[in-house]
């Protein structure tokens, strides 16, 4: 079974997350865009990845169309080891991270759709099958930078059934919004996006919220990819650590648990290497006893994909989705009920993008 062709398309819609467009710490987004890639078999079988993404899909869509697709053409769908390193050790002149990287990643998960597809069974089989039938979803809001809106979107995220809640906020009083509009038993995850330049700054950050019930501060220093700053935060800090979103491959991660770096590891399927990569990562955070929770705030295949991951998974672990509202989302069916998200259990990635979606795609 050969790769027959690749196309790129871009599935653009505007969106709504509780506030005024530009608000916070999100000027840059001003639609929500996902970058689908459609691998097609010389047997007529289709299947769907997404490479990352956001503002930066343009540049990963070039890295596609004009770099990995013109060589993986011919090559071995059905290998999807053999032909992910081949065309890895092709492109590493390029680059261990970045949209190579992402391009890559968004043809391993196509390809791990169109393996199960030619099984016959759902994602989560070929990854050793589902230990349970739903998956818990966390609310990841956007920043708001304003404790009102934090406060009114904590609680509207609450209200819709959410039990954990991400913030992307680094003011004290906007984290205190959120902490006074959940109950106690919902944890919060802190998301500082690398806002410490220094280990002081981030270890006081991290003794200002003990005691919020704060399940994870991440990446809460500068650079996201060196694990000694923070190993450093995490020896002091109080409250558990996570990091791995901006990581480019497994030895990353080996590099992050050798530091003993983070508590909880956290892969992103369009970043990291696709489905084969968040396997070996997961694997990786089992044998060194770290959570495993992947970075997934996607409404294309990536979010899909990590979905089966989770499904798989021994431990439960909630999947990341986005407190945001598309108004052509990829597949309107993927939504969270009562604060938990329904495995798929058709073939492959188990839902095919909408064709409302792909009709306005570019």
């Amino acid at each position: 079974m050969k790769i027959a062709r690749i196309t790129t398309h871009m599935l653009r819609s505007s969106f709504t997350y509780g506030a005024e467009g530009g608000v916070g710490g999100n000027l840059h987004l001003r639609g929500m865009d996902t970058l689908a890639i459609r691998v097609e078999t010389d047997t007529g079988i289709i299947g769907w990845g997404e490479g990352f993404g956001f503002t930066l899909c343009e540049t990963t869509r070039f890295a596609m169309d004009k770099l990995v697709a013109p060589v993986a053409l011919g090559m071995d769908a059905a290998d999807i080891a053999g032909t992910m390193k081949a065309l890895a050790r092709r492109f590493h002149n390029f680059g261990r991270n970045g949209a190579v990287t992402f391009a890559l990643s968004g043809l391993d998960i196509a390809l791990w759709d169109i393996a199960g597809k030619a099984a016959g069974k759902p994602l989560h089989a070929l990854l050793g099958g589902a230990k349970r039938s739903r998956v818990p979803a966390y609310a990841s809001l956007l920043r708001y930078g304003e404790p009102g809106l934090v406060a009114k979107n904590t609680a509207a995220a609450v209200a819709k059934g959410y039990r954990h809640i991400k913030l992307h906020e680094v003011k004290l009083d906007c984290i205190q919004a959120a902490r006074d509009n959940a109950p106690a038993g919902v944890p919060l995850m802190l998301d500082i996006n690398c806002f410490w330049d220094t280990v002081p700054q981030a270890v006081e950050f991290c003794g200002a919220v003990q005691g919020k019930n704060i399940w994870w501060v991440e990446e809460p220093v500068w650079p996201p990819e060196q694990p000694g700053p923070i190993a450093e935060v995490r020896r002091s800090a109080g409250v558990p650590i996570a990091a791995g979103e901006n990581l480019g491959g497994l030895a990353e991660f080996e590099a992050m648990a050798a530091a003993g770096a983070v508590d909880v590891m956290q892969p992103s399927v369009t970043k990291v290497g696709g489905v084969s990569a968040l396997a070996a990562v997961g694997r990786l955070a089992a044998a060194h006893g770290l959570r495993c929770v992947p970075h997934s705030p996607y409404f294309g295949p990536g979010l899909l994909a990590t979905l089966h991951f989770l499904a798989a998974a021994e431990a439960e672990e909630p999947l990341e989705v986005y407190f945001a509202d598309l108004a052509l989302p990829p597949y309107p069916q993927l939504v969270p009920q009562g604060g938990f998200i329904a495995i798929p259990d058709g073939p492959g990635l188990g839902f095919e993008i909408s064709p409302e979606a792909l009709a306005a795609a570019d």
